[in-house]
């Protein structure tokens, strides 16, 4: 009997009886049996490979481990680099709170010293309060918050209060502290107002007090201007009696104001014209001549004429102007400020409002030689004096024409109402005699129109060029070319603009 044994099959008996007849048993069916070949000769199979691969590896499973370890090696960097931001974040976190507690600590220390010395302006003891409201007027004049925590905290009564002391220190310190709380804060500005700040201010300048300090007044004129920026207070400052002030300040006749003084009074009253409820109290202070005469300064033109414009924009106004007797000449004179298109444009907007206004007005900018200044100011001028010029000129060209209409009708009634003689030609035909005389008198007015403006063209040329002599600093006997003198004869022959 022959046996083979093997250890992944199972047990295999092989039996040989007589006859040559072999017998086998097996622990196994015929199924199982090849189920477990098959299984050991694929375990076999994958062994082998497993071991060629051991030894032999082809270039794309290089290339694709290679991949793998550049994957990994990624990974692991970005992982480390996470890791670097989270412990860097950590650190700014950290960072950041040291920060945020050393600002909070910072605005506790800023808010106890404020709050310190508003305390210290509601006490009773007399160098305390100046000391504090010299300390408001410190932390009020370049932050913002302090400004709005100050009044928040009640700085703004005790101040005021202040203003009824005799002291002259009590009055400087409360005065310059206001002025600080109110730059740039409206609601400061209104409840400075509010306390009774301007009333209390107008006490210390009444005619009584003749021993008013230079530095009270500046910076009572400095408080006036800050406050006159709202519009709630332009009324009330100029109700209270704060114009004839400014105004005697601006003049400044007894030489008593600073260059400082002065510029804050013509900006405090420019603020004061824009309401035109406190028109009729500037009026009353005989400002407007005052402004006129000062034009010529180029520093202050520009905002003594925005001040005027503000003026002509009411009745009472454009009334006071046309009673002043230079007002044209020398807003005409404006109109050549090719330095200053400033100037020019609101020079052209007061002549525009008085021409669309009254006739008598139109009639003296004519007399002031403004047709030439206008025709050069459509061409040199700005867009917004462009413009403006052409209205005045629109305005004179219609006013010609409505002259012209009543003089046509006042000759139409004449011509009518005349009696119709003729030879027997104006028999036959009645309105003949008519006809002629419309045509005659129509021709006639036609000369007499052609005339009159000539004449205006020709002085309106002749001021122009007294004006272009002057200016060239030429001679007074300096005569025009022939050019000229043909061109002053024969320009009425074109169009005009009116």
């Amino acid at each position: 009997m022959a046996k083979c044994h093997r250890s992944d099959v199972g047990s295999l008996v092989l039996d040989r009886t007589g006859g040559g007849n072999f017998r086998t048993w097996s622990t196994f069916s015929g199924a199982a049996f090849r189920r477990k070949l098959f299984d050991t000769m694929l375990c076999g199979i994958s062994r082998h490979d497993r071991d060629v691969d051991c030894n032999v590896r082809s270039p794309q499973k290089e290339k694709k481990q290679q991949q793998q370890e550049q994957i990994s090696e990624s990974k692991k960097n970005v992982r480390s680099e996470r890791l670097s931001e989270l412990l860097n974040l950590s650190d700014a976190s950290e960072m950041c709170l040291d920060e945020t507690e050393a600002e909070t600590r910072k605005k506790i220390e800023v808010f106890e010293e404020l709050q310190g010395v508003v305390k210290r302006l509601q006490c009773e003891e007399g160098s305390q309060r100046v000391d504090a409201a010299i300390n408001v007027r410190r932390l009020a004049k370049d932050d913002s918050e302090a400004r709005e925590t100050l009044a928040l905290l009640g700085a703004i009564p005790p101040l005021v209060g202040m203003l009824d002391s005799d002291d002259l220190d009590f009055q400087i310190a409360s005065l310059y502290a206001l002025l600080n709380l109110g730059i740039g804060n409206d609601m400061n500005k209104a409840a400075i107002v509010t306390a009774g700040a301007v009333h209390k201010m107008l006490k210390l300048i009444e005619p009584a007090n003749e021993a008013l300090n230079a530095s009270v007044s500046e910076a009572i004129v400095a408080n006036f201007l800050g406050l006159s920026a709202l519009d709630l207070n332009k009324q009330i400052i100029g109700s209270s009696g704060a114009i004839p002030f400014l105004v005697k300040t601006l003049r400044n006749v007894e030489k008593a104001s600073s260059p400082q003084a002065e510029q804050d009074s013509l900006r405090a009253l420019y603020n004061l014209s824009i309401s035109p409820s406190n028109i009729s109290q500037i009026l009353e202070t005989e400002l407007v001549s005052f402004l006129l005469n000062t034009l010529g300064d180029m520093e202050v033109s520009e905002r003594i004429l925005s001040i005027l414009s503000n003026v002509v924009s009411t009745p009472e106004g454009r009334k006071a102007f046309s009673n002043s007797v230079d007002v044209f000449p020398i807003l005409v004179d404006v109109l050549n400020w090719r330095d200053s298109p400033g100037c020019q444009e609101k020079a052209s907007y007061i002549l525009m409002v008085m021409a669309h206004k009254a006739y008598g007005d139109r009639q003296a900018m004519i007399e002031a030689g403004i047709v030439s200044s206008l025709l050069e100011l459509t061409l040199l001028g700005s867009t917004l004096a462009q413009k403006r010029a052409s209205r005045i000129l629109e305005c004179l060209r219609v006013d010609k024409g409505k002259q012209i209409s009543q003089s046509y009708n006042g000759g139409l009634g004449a011509a009518v109402s005349a009696p119709i003689c003729g030879s027997s030609s104006s028999s036959t035909c009645p309105n003949q005699g008519l006809k002629e005389g419309l045509e005659e008198e129509d021709e006639d007015m036609m000369s007499a129109e052609r005339k009159a403006v000539k004449l205006l063209v020709q002085q309106s040329l002749q001021h122009n060029m007294r004006r272009i002599v002057k200016r060239a600093n030429l001679p007074q006997d300096f005569a025009p070319s022939d050019h000229f003198k043909s061109l002053t004869s024969t320009s009425t022959s074109k169009s005009l603009p009116f």
